[in-house]
């Protein structure tokens, strides 16, 4: 996390911060960039990638992120200070670091993200050949590799949600969301456009 100093000091060189709405496939970014929507935050989405059955609210992204990791040229992301804009866990690291952000990275029990995806492909009609075992450690991977990143670069400012809780309480949850981005967010419509009916693949929960 960066020092008060820092945080000064790239604020008054790069400017306003970047929201990133960050996590793992299927771990609930597309409900967080759609509670900023609703409280307030100017979102950065292109509007190709429609709603359907696995995304029924929509999924909010941008086509040209997936490119990070390849582009050279990445000024164009300098546009998106003060919005919020989704990044899933893998390419943060490719976020360039002459600008700030602030990262609301949600969480999310990787056997609901398996199940989820597991499904997701199996209504697209796609193979799904990799093992459980080897993207469990594969997801569990990339979540130590994101952590390492936000916490240990300057440009980073890091809040941790778990998906599970928002539902459960999506008011707490928003007004933690707004304490981070500074206040001003319309947190009881954020709490609104949270659909419990959307928790469909729930972790079983272990006996004692």
């Amino acid at each position: 996390m960066p020092s008060p100093l820092q945080r000064l000091y790239r604020r008054l060189r790069y400017g306003e911060p970047l929201v990133v709405v960050s996590g793992l496939p299927r771990s609930g970014t597309s409900m967080l960039m759609k509670m900023l929507e609703a409280g307030g935050v100017p979102i950065v989405t292109d509007g190709l990638r429609t709603a359907d059955e696995d995304n029924p609210k929509g999924y909010y992204e941008v086509e040209r992120v997936k490119d990070l990791a390849q582009e050279t040229d990445r000024a164009w992301l300098a546009e998106a200070r003060g919005k919020g804009i989704k990044v899933i866990s893998f390419l943060l690291k490719s976020l360039p670091p002459d600008l700030n952000y602030r990262v609301i990275f949600v969480r999310r029990d990787i056997e609901e993200v398996l199940a989820s995806q597991k499904k997701m492909l199996a209504r697209r009609g796609e193979a799904d050949d990799t093992p459980p075992e080897r993207m469990r450690e594969h997801f569990a991977d990339d979540l130590w590799r994101a952590r390492y990143q936000l916490t240990h670069r300057p440009w980073f400012e890091l809040l941790e949600v778990h998906y599970g809780a928002l539902l459960e309480q999506p008011l707490e949850g928003a007004r933690q969301i707004d304490g981070f981005l500074g206040g001003g967010l319309d947190t009881e419509a954020m709490a609104a456009v949270v659909d419990p009916q959307l928790y469909r693949n729930r972790a079983r929960k272990k006996s004692d």
